[in-house]
């Protein structure tokens, strides 16, 4: 079961046949992709992620190379992407606080509103206005107390090279 895809479909209040027609496809086919009975291929689920606004790399998630997922697994480093509109396509290994399948097609602040979740929208806001790298320090109050983070930015592009997110690693400091 696909329950971010799920969750990400009620909260934009659409029925599996408003997505399955947005993204051109059959509805009993988009019902199987959503309980995880079928997998897409790479340009159907590039069709619904665009329908969707989220990255296509979502629905291969699970299937990211062995040595990343031990590498950065319980890692303090937490890697993600975001449209135009600041709201998040994809996330890996977030802080325990967030679950991906509720921050999925949301933005920070909408999360959580706090001076860390502020820094970081800047952050990207920055990345998108100098169309390049941007690297802060931002401070997050979180379950475990305020842990701060390197954060390092950069623009992520389409074929056409036009800027459609930002990317972000995220190190958690020792304080």
């Amino acid at each position: 079961m696909r329950k971010w895809l799920v969750q990400l479909r009620k909260e934009k209040k659409l029925t599996q046949q408003q997505v399955a027609a947005g993204a051109h496809i059959d509805r009993a086919y988009y019902a199987q992709i959503e309980s995880g009975s079928r997998n897409p291929s790479m340009a159907v689920a590039s069709q619904i992620a665009n329908f969707l606004n989220v990255n296509t790399s979502i629905f291969f998630s699970e299937h990211i190379s062995e040595p990343f997922m031990i590498a950065l697994t319980n890692s303090p480093i937490v890697v993600a992407h975001c449209d135009l509109k600041l709201r998040y396509t994809w996330m890996f290994n977030p802080h325990p606080d967030f679950n991906t399948e509720i921050l999925i097609g949301k933005r920070d602040d909408e999360l959580d509103l706090n001076e860390g979740t502020s820094g970081l929208i800047e952050l990207k806001k920055a990345v998108l206005r100098t169309k390049g790298p941007v690297r802060r320090k931002i401070s997050f109050p979180l379950s475990d107390g305020l842990l701060t983070y390197d954060v390092f930015g950069q623009p992520i592009y389409n074929e056409s090279k036009d800027i459609i997110g930002v990317a972000t690693v995220s190190t958690e400091l020792l304080t």
